[in-house]
């Protein structure tokens, strides 16, 4: 699979195509690690909160009532 680059220059509008290093790969790929495991990270602090929130019987907007 190739992957392509398209840089637009504003002041001139040209469009140019190219493939994408090795390099733009590999940064792309990173982040779009961070970015599952960021997510990750926040699906099971919901589903905690969730846990707690139901365990307590309280909604969350009760929740934030009691804590302000």
């Amino acid at each position: 699979m190739e992957f392509i680059k398209v840089d637009v220059f504003a002041d001139t509008g040209e469009v140019v195509e190219r493939p994408m290093t090795d390099e733009e790969i590999s940064e792309i790929m990173r982040l779009r690690q961070e970015d599952e495991a960021k997510k990750a990270e926040l699906k099971t602090k919901i589903e905690k909160r969730a846990e707690l929130l139901n365990r307590l019987g309280i909604t969350e907007e009760e929740a934030r009532l009691f804590l302000s």
